[in-house]
């Protein structure tokens, strides 16, 4: 399911405003299922749409094609996407980590950087590009 949020933030540049941005996104979710957030920037690092994306306790699909059409669509820069995993554990799973490597490598088809993934699982966080994974 597809859902577009109102309230947009001025700027999302960095790890911190990142992630207490997207922490507040969650804590409107129900923690037993999975959800993608993807929050499309533009030039400066500003919030100019976000989408939700519902999975189930086991996971969430990643709609690739339909994030890069909205980011073209927006004229977009960047993208930090966000979602949470219910087990508690915030290591990147194998799914994780290539659902990431194939939405960045196709971002940059369209000169659009994948500026972070964050993972969520209680109240720990994991950034990719801290990491190293991106």
């Amino acid at each position: 399911m597809l859902q577009t949020r109102i309230d947009i933030p001025g700027k999302l540049a960095g790890y911190d405003a990142a992630r207490a941005y997207f922490a507040d996104c969650f804590s409107r979710t129900d923690p037993a299922r999975e959800t993608l957030f993807v929050a499309y920037l533009d030039e400066e690092a500003r919030c100019v749409h976000l989408s939700r994306h519902q999975g189930d306790a086991s996971g969430v699909d990643w709609p690739l094609r339909s994030i890069l059409v909205e980011a073209a669509s927006r004229k977009c820069a960047g993208l930090v996407v966000a979602h949470n995993h219910p087990s508690g554990d915030a290591t990147p799973s194998h799914a994780d980590r290539e659902a990431t490597r194939r939405l960045a490598i196709a971002g940059e088809a369209i000169d659009l950087t994948l500026v972070d993934h964050l993972l969520f699982a209680g109240n720990d966080c994991t950034s990719f590009r801290r990491m190293g994974l991106l």
